[in-house]
């Protein structure tokens, strides 16, 4: 008992140690695939609890843990240093306070291999668009990131072509036709929006019909590519769950009559 103690008071100190009395983490580097979460102002702490608890249980649906003996390396480096599936998937958690007070904060979470950030949201998104429960109190929008880079424009056209053929080569039946572009800027004040999306398109896009999700923070980058983005309320949780609700009451009002 005592040392189950020690180590549930190991694991608390270790998720503490991400961040100062302000709730701002005292790591500032966001780099590989991951997500972005907005949240409710003042609640970054609790937003990062309950995703870990959310994360777990969709990936856990998505990636099974291996447990037979025939493991892959990563399987068993995990294993000898007592990872649970959670730290497996949020291995990095970063969160970060917008300089204007406003009322959503973002925290950004990581995801290590095999968990894919996008087919990880869609699927919670898809689930609360079907059944109306967020499973989460303080969570409003997700912004999964495939890959990151520098926000120098050449190495978001790279990291775009990069983004681009990964998607097409995973989908190849996929004879889509148009593109749009989805931007958002934080705290970045050194490209112009107009420069930003010129710069992408000026590759060969081949105008698939596919979301491409750009979200700039500071001097990071990341990009996404995904379908049905506005039909899915631009993956926020809050509106899917009202629509759903909405529904629902139509559905009752329409019985009673």
């Amino acid at each position: 008992m005592a040392d189950l103690k020690r180590k549930s008071q190991n694991s608390d100190r270790k998720r503490k140690r991400k961040y100062i009395s302000d709730g701002m983490s005292s790591k500032k580097s966001v780099d590989g695939p991951g997500i972005w979460v907005s949240c409710v102002k003042g609640k970054e702490k609790q937003t990062v609890g309950e995703l870990y608890d959310l994360f777990d249980s969709v990936a856990a649906d998505l990636w099974p843990i291996n447990t037979s003996t025939n493991g892959s390396d990563n399987d068993e480096e995990a294993a000898s240093e007592g990872l649970s599936i959670e730290d497996q998937i949020n291995n990095e958690v970063t969160a970060f306070k917008r300089p204007r007070s406003e009322q959503k904060f973002v925290v950004f979470i990581s995801c290590k291999s095999p968990v894919d950030p996008v087919q990880l949201v869609e699927t919670h998104i898809r689930n609360v668009q079907s059944t109306g429960v967020t499973r989460t109190r303080y969570t409003y929008r997700f912004v999964p990131v495939s890959a990151t880079c520098y926000t120098g424009l050449s190495e978001m056209q790279a990291l775009c072509k990069t983004v681009i053929e990964t998607y097409l080569s995973q989908n190849p039946g996929n004879s889509s036709t148009t593109y749009k572009i989805e931007l958002r800027m934080r705290n970045h004040t050194t490209l112009e929006r107009s420069a930003v999306i010129q710069a992408i398109a000026e590759i060969d896009l081949m105008k698939p019909e596919l979301f491409i999700l750009v979200e700039m923070f500071k001097s990071v980058c990341g990009m996404s590519i995904t379908k049905d983005y506005y039909t899915l309320h631009k993956y926020n949780v809050m509106e899917l769950a009202n629509d759903n609700a909405k529904v629902t009451q139509e559905d009752s009002r329409v019985s009673q009559t």
